[in-house]
This record gives C-alpha cells, structure tokens and sequence, in this order.
C-alpha cells in the first residue's frame, strides 16, 4: 500500500483467499484492506497515538440516516459524555479533497451536530470548526488534541 502523511504504523493483517484484511482496533474485527481503509486506519492511530483521543470514543462508519438514505461516517470521535465532536471523512488517497468531500461531512453533520469536520485522502487533512448552526466555519491550521477538545 501507498505511504501516506500519517506516521507509519504495523498493522495485523491477514490473508482471506486473495483478498487481505486489516485489523481495526477501534471495532475489534479484521476488515477488507481498501485503499481507503488503509488511509482511515492510519488516522485512526493517529487519532489515538498522536492527538491522545481514547479508542472507546472512537465509532468506526457509523451509520447516519440523511434524508431517509442510510450511509455511514467514516470516523466519529465522542466526547466523554457521549456527545458527537468530529466528524472524519476518509478517502482512498488518489481521490483529491474537494469541496464535494467537505460536503459530504457536513451532510453527516445535519444529524450529528459536531464541532468539527476533518477531510483526509491520507496525503492531505483539513479540519474546519464549525462557528454556527447556518454552516459558517474556520479552516484550522491543526486538528485539535484531544485534551484541546475535551476542554
């Protein structure tokens, strides 16, 4: 697989016929290794191992109901009351990050209500905070640690 901007890590893995499967930490199983799967375990570890946020309040494509359509956020960080604060959006890391990636997020927003929305394709991360419930925000220049969030 591609090496991303993200810090390198050793993955479990496992061959199933010829497909190989990655194992995620956050939802206890092996899952199929997508080019997009390699990119959001990669900043799941550097959700948990760089910016300090807990495993437990990690949900993994978490399903969203959006205008009766069920679709699934790709990472959901909680608060330590049970309250959605980020949003991450991942991509396969030939996909660029475009505006219609961003949209994506705050789709899943309408019904999550976070703070923040994070865009990655593993090469580039963007994180924007959100100002006001009219969809107004800040791109910020780092995404907030875990200690800066749960302030």
């Amino acid at each position: 697989m591609q090496k991303l901007n993200l810090p390198p890590v050793q993955f479990r893995t496992k061959q199933t016929g010829n497909k190989i499967q990655v194992f995620d930490e956050v939802r206890k199983k092996f899952v199929a290794l997508t080019p997009e799967e390699w990119v959001r375990q990669h900043f799941i570890h550097y959700l948990i191992s760089g910016l300090g946020y807990s495993a437990g309040l990690i949900a993994v494509e978490m399903l969203v109901k959006v205008n009766g359509l069920s679709q699934r956020a790709d990472i959901v960080l909680y608060d330590k009351q049970g309250q959605a604060r980020v949003i991450v959006e991942c991509k396969a890391p030939e996909v660029p990050v475009t505006r219609a990636v961003f949209n994506q997020a705050a789709r899943y927003n309408t019904k999550l209500n976070v703070d923040y929305l994070v865009v990655t394709n593993g090469m580039q991360h963007y994180c924007a905070k959100l100002l006001d419930e009219t969809g107004n925000y800040e791109l910020l220049k780092a995404i907030p640690n875990a200690s800066e969030l749960y302030v």
